[in-house]
């Protein structure tokens, strides 16, 4: 895309969690040896209202093993609807934000900004970007993404 020489390779699987993802981590870290990780993962855990420690937990070893590996991490942050409650809701938002701060990643603070209120964009679930939601996914990881590279 653009020129750039990169290949992607979409590592991910649908419904997974921060602990599947960790667990998958070091065999694609080790096949592929990437540039950059992008994790997008930890809306899936705050769905089944796992504790926001552990998402961290993940999320901060998934980080260190991608450094680890010499690569770039972009992390994808996501947000919780407000029927999970005010607590929950803000203790999920601040583990993107923290980890960031705290292990200098790229950070899209919301994966699905401009795409999870509109219906138009969302499968029937609400859950869930159709093909309408994708360009702007896309322009919110490529505007983070675009540094790196």
């Amino acid at each position: 895309m653009k020129g750039y020489g990169y290949t992607v390779v979409n590592a991910s699987i649908s419904g997974d969690t921060t602990g599947g993802g960790l667990r998958r981590l070091p065999r694609a870290l080790e096949v592929h040896r990437p540039a950059i990780v992008i994790i997008e993962l930890g809306g899936n855990d705050g769905l089944r209202g796992a504790p926001a420690l552990t998402i961290r937990s993940n999320l901060a070893n998934m980080i260190e093993l991608s450094q680890e590996a010499g690569a770039e991490v972009i992390l994808a942050g996501m947000i919780m609807p407000p029927n999970y409650g005010e607590r929950y809701t803000n203790a999920f938002a601040e583990v993107y934000a923290d980890l960031a701060d705290d292990y200098d990643a790229a950070l899209i603070p919301f994966f699905m900004k401009n795409v999870a209120l509109d219906p138009g964009k969302m499968q029937p679930d609400q859950i869930h970007p159709n093909a309408d939601g994708q360009p702007y996914l896309l322009d919110n990881v490529w505007s983070v993404l675009v540094e790196l590279l």
